[in-house]
């Protein structure tokens, strides 16, 4: 339960954090200026596609919390066996910070309507996503041909299970990455396209340090962690 609770808390913090920063609370009747300014104000207002995306973030990190806590409920037991974490996964969290940096870059390139340089940080973006995904499936192989196959170990299951989400999370999203992608090659809208490329951002974001947590869970650093927290709250 204290996983549940340490994982929630930093969920709101940052989604806390992240509505601060988009005038959530701004109060435009209140403001002085012309008409004009007003329509402005207005529409800089936080879209409802940012409000529906950290709702489905929210209830996509409660999703992973009880991953968590069933894991650490499970390894408690005495026929776990925890499987060794291939080096290849260190790569790919690499490739992963990459694609986030990347989306970033095209986000800010986008507010100064840098066309040719949102394009360059959508394609790297989609690139070192796919790249994470294949390597992913390579670690996989890996570890069955070690003799580590879904069904020898609870350990083994949790492993394929949290990083199998994961990686259809990915593949979620280089779904949306790719129409938006397509948007910015086509000469979509400037207020268009940085509303798709910041909510790709910030869809990237938020699996990385999903994924952060998981390669921290599945390295055995978690516990460490969690004996720290329980510490903390007892």
């Amino acid at each position: 339960m204290s996983v549940i609770l340490v994982f929630l808390l930093v969920v709101v913090a940052f989604v806390g954090w992240w509505l601060s920063h988009q005038r959530l609370m701004s109060k435009p009747w209140l403001e002085q200026g012309m008409a004009e300014d007003f329509v402005a104000l207005d529409r800089s207002a936080l879209p409802t596609a940012k409000i529906g995306l950290g709702v489905f973030l929210a209830v996509v990190g409660c999703l992973f919390a009880l991953f968590t806590s069933a894991y650490f409920m499970r390894m408690a037991l005495s026929d776990w066996q925890p499987l060794p974490l291939p080096r290849l996964l260190w790569l790919n969290t690499g490739v992963l910070v990459l694609s986030s940096v990347a989306l970033q870059c095209a986000s800010a390139a986008a507010r100064k309507r840098q066309s040719d340089m949102v394009r360059l940080g959508l394609a790297t973006a989609g690139l070192t996503a796919l790249a994470f995904l294949v390597g992913q499936l390579v670690a996989w192989r890996q570890l069955a041909e070690d003799g580590y196959l879904l069904s020898s170990n609870p350990a083994n299951s949790f492993f394929y299970l949290i990083t199998g989400m994961h990686g259809l999370h990915i593949l979620g999203g280089l779904v949306s990455l790719g129409r938006t992608t397509a948007g910015a090659w086509n000469e979509a809208r400037p207020e268009r396209l940085r509303l798709g490329v910041e909510l790709c951002a910030m869809y990237w974001h938020f699996l990385l340090f999903v994924w952060l947590a998981i390669f921290a869970l599945l390295a055995g650093w978690g516990a460490t962690f969690i004996d720290i927290c329980r510490q903390l709250l007892t």
